[in-house]
């Protein structure tokens, strides 16, 4: 599973032209940090860490591992994926939003390389023909069991503490994708959110584009108080 490069991860990853931050405010329940202001979510530089993790996986683990990080999505979505959740050419997965009253399909892109190699792992094109097996989930385990692995992924990669876990790696999608410049509405869909207050959690993270003004900010001090 070494498909999964720096490359792939870029169009995430690397930062884009700052976006105008959405002017709303998150909802006091919900916070990225710990009543303790520990962070929950996975910085960049853990993601990357991580991803590289996936790939040295067995292929079954390091497929729901990567699909995973670049969906955003929850565990329990995507346990419940079928092949005919795969929109294969268009590189595109369809999630059931499960924390929603409602039901709600949501749809998400993905890295065509991904995509390539969920088809070629679970014959996703020609499962999608059989109407016996077409809606069988992909993957046969538990919750628990995803989150126990998952949790030992990440104590390889080095990550301990709040953010070693599935939904830290759904709070650094979130952070990520804001901080590349993707439109916090999208985002919103992609993480199936009904509230876009609750997509706005993940501003509160500060992006390259901020660290820049700090540092233009430090240096202008400087050379004032010399």
């Amino acid at each position: 599973m070494q498909f999964c490069s720096r490359n792939i991860m870029s169009n995430i990853d690397a930062p884009s032209p700052p976006q105008a931050r959405a002017v709303v405010r998150a909802s006091s329940a919900a916070s990225l940090y710990s009543a303790r202001g520990k962070r929950k979510y996975l910085t960049q530089a853990e993601r990357q860490r991580v991803l590289a993790a996936m790939s040295r996986q067995p292929t079954d683990a390091a497929l729901l591992g990567l699909t995973l990080a670049w969906t955003g999505a929850r565990v329990s979505e995507v346990l419940a994926l079928t092949a005919d959740d795969f929109l294969v050419e268009a590189g595109v997965i369809a999630l059931a939003t499960l924390k929603r009253r409602r039901p709600v399909v949501r749809e998400v892109p993905i890295p065509h390389e991904l995509m390539a190699a969920l088809d070629r792992r679970y014959a996703l094109r020609a499962v999608q023909q059989e109407s016996g097996t077409a809606r069988l989930r992909l993957w046969r385990c538990c919750r628990t069991t995803v989150w126990r692995q998952m949790k030992a992924l990440m104590a390889e990669a080095g990550v301990a503490g709040r953010p070693a876990c599935p939904r830290g790696l759904r709070h650094g999608f979130g952070v990520g994708t804001l901080q590349a410049g993707v439109p916090i509405t999208l985002v919103q869909r992609w993480l199936g959110h009904a509230q876009l207050r609750t997509t706005a959690i993940y501003t509160e993270v500060t992006g390259p584009e901020e660290r820049r003004f700090a540092d233009g900010f430090l240096r202008w001090s400087a050379a004032r108080a010399a």
